[in-house]
């Protein structure tokens, strides 16, 4: 009786930490599912301010959920059970338990709140909406980077003071400035015609200039031209003692592809080979990636330089082949 009770609080503890492996889970890769429920999304969000109230964001990782991946790909309930040294299965029917609470709150119009992650519950149409939680940053590239206000710069524009115009209020120093005025005139008036012949004369002299160093242009073409082509003629076209021209080597960047399709994973090696032939008979552009840090050999589909493209490929592999293919992003 006192195991049975053991047993039932250990559940218990674990049920009640899925939100938490859950979250663990999200730093390192962009696709968690939940089996029979749906699956957490990460994407890659850059640096944002908000003009309104002069906030700083840094880069980070958009959480989101879709309802419709609800396959088993072993991700999650694989770390649960080795963290908690408990069997797959074993694990793997506490996950569905929790599950199953999970729907029966939604159900209730309750709202299923996840730790650091996000909001759950059910819209008038009975679907599964998500509101994310923004209190934890899953982009790795961003740790230690947090928000910050800055104080919105104020630009002073100062208005030049008006002088004051004085203006005579008598006949008699009317009279004067008016005869001022007219000197100053007189004085400062611009002599236009000679200002036009002027111009006329600089725009011939412009003009025979150009036309001048036009010829001076094409003579001196010619003369080149000619120079070159008795050069060409005198030329040797074939050496008897060529001279051997230094090699020149090329660097060419290589396409890096960070995204993987996973068909599976492998204890022993060549059953990962064996594997990898058989997609590639069927058509697909298999490799092996490497072990991961249990130390299965991992086959994969294909691999691809975009997530676009990875998660396409992804949902066709899953709907016509294999329900059990993830998503695997190396750094």
């Amino acid at each position: 009786m006192q195991i049975f009770y053991r047993l039932q609080f250990f559940s218990k503890f674990v049920l009640m930490r899925l939100d938490q492996y859950i979250s663990d889970l999200l730093y390192r890769y962009e696709c968690v599912t939940v089996p029979e429920f749906g699956a957490f999304l990460t994407q890659r969000k850059g640096a944002q301010v908000h003009h309104t109230t002069n906030a700083f964001y840094p880069p980070s990782k958009v959480v989101s959920f879709n309802a419709q991946l609800t396959s088993n790909d072993g991700l999650l309930v694989k770390y649960i059970a080795d963290l908690t040294e408990d069997g797959y299965e074993n694990t793997l029917q506490k996950v569905l338990t929790e599950v199953a609470n999970w729907k029966k709150q939604l159900k209730n119009t309750e709202i299923v709140s996840l730790e650091n992650i996000g909001d759950l519950s059910l819209n008038v149409e009975g679907n599964i909406q998500f509101e994310p939680s923004y209190h934890l940053n899953y982009l790795t590239s961003s740790f230690g980077l947090s928000s910050f206000v800055s104080s919105e710069i104020q630009r002073i524009v100062e208005e030049t003071k008006k002088e004051e115009v004085v203006v005579a209020t008598n006949e008699e120093e009317t009279s004067v400035i008016s005869l001022v005025a007219s000197q100053e005139r007189t004085k400062y008036r611009f002599p236009w015609k000679y200002a036009a012949a002027a111009a006329i004369i600089v725009s011939a002299s412009f003009f025979g200039f150009k036309q001048y160093e036009s010829q001076q242009q094409i003579a001196e073409q010619t003369k080149a031209q000619k120079s070159i082509n008795s050069y060409i003629q005198q030329a040797t076209f074939f050496n008897a003692n060529p001279v051997e021209l230094p090699s020149i080597t090329l660097q060419v960047t290589k396409e890096v592809q960070n995204y993987h399709v996973v068909a599976g994973a492998f204890r022993v090696e060549e059953n990962a080979y064996t594997k990898v032939e058989e997609l590639k008979a069927n058509g697909f552009d298999a490799s092996l990636i490497g072990k991961n840090k249990y130390g299965l050999h991992q086959v994969s589909f294909a691999s691809y330089t975009t997530r676009a493209e990875a998660a396409e490929a992804l949902l066709k592999i899953k709907e016509t082949i294999a329900p059990e293919a993830w998503l695997l992003v190396t750094e």
